[in-house]
């Protein structure tokens, strides 16, 4: 998402960093290890401005003193490939123009006025997939964003316009499964999010935190 942005970025040896704010709901570090040392997070981050935010992915952090607060926590979650999904009546696609892009932000968006999140140049990632379910009219009313790698697919941004999430996972699941038969689903929830994600086949492998700093 950053780099759609056109936002530079660090992959360091403990983590993931940002110089300059990134977008809305997106975090300016992420740790890639246990034990991130403060300075391997907060040095690569803009904290001169309140609203820098930090993915601790192990919740293991001490940051207050670094003047953040604890946004949320969550649980980062883990669906086998071999699982079956509960049948849709939605049909999906993965969109591929401006368009249909646009589409599906302003569905996914569904009128809080952040729908430009979603750039054109998210659709140059080869290993970005922006998942959109249809409704018999045609219409976009779930969705998600799948994200390749080498032995996993992160699945974000889950929204259906009308049952939330326990609506749309179901689609979702299903062209998951459609385009990566053999790979294990991830991700992470929290709160009402985190239920719905664990009625559809998930389980919870351990906690993570979001950080807000002031």
């Amino acid at each position: 998402m950053s780099r759609s942005h056109g936002l530079a970025s660090t992959f360091g040896a403990q983590a993931w960093t940002a110089p300059a704010r990134t977008p809305l709901y997106y975090p300016d570090a992420v740790t890639l290890v246990p034990g991130a040392e403060l300075s391997a997070v907060a040095a690569g981050i803009d904290t001169t401005t309140p609203g820098a935010s930090v993915k601790d992915s192990f919740a293991d952090l001490a940051l207050v003193e670094a003047g953040f607060q604890v946004l949320f926590e969550g649980q980062w979650i883990h669906r086998p490939a071999s699982t079956s999904a509960t049948a849709s009546d939605l049909t999906w696609e993965v969109v591929g123009t401006r368009d249909k892009l646009r589409a599906w932000a302003h569905a996914w968006d569904d009128g809080d006025g952040n729908a430009d999140l979603f750039r054109p140049e998210l659709l140059d990632d080869p290993a970005t997939f922006v998942l959109a379910g249809r409704s018999p009219d045609g219409a976009v009313v779930a969705g998600a964003v799948a994200s390749r790698s080498d032995q996993v697919v992160g699945v974000s941004n889950v929204f259906a316009l009308n049952g939330g999430p326990d609506a749309a996972w179901p689609v979702v699941l299903d062209a998951v499964h459609s385009l990566f038969p053999t790979v294990p689903v991830v991700g992470y929830e929290h709160g009402d999010d985190l239920e719905a994600a664990l009625g559809h086949g998930f389980e919870p492998v351990g906690p993570l935190r979001i950080w807000l700093h002031g």
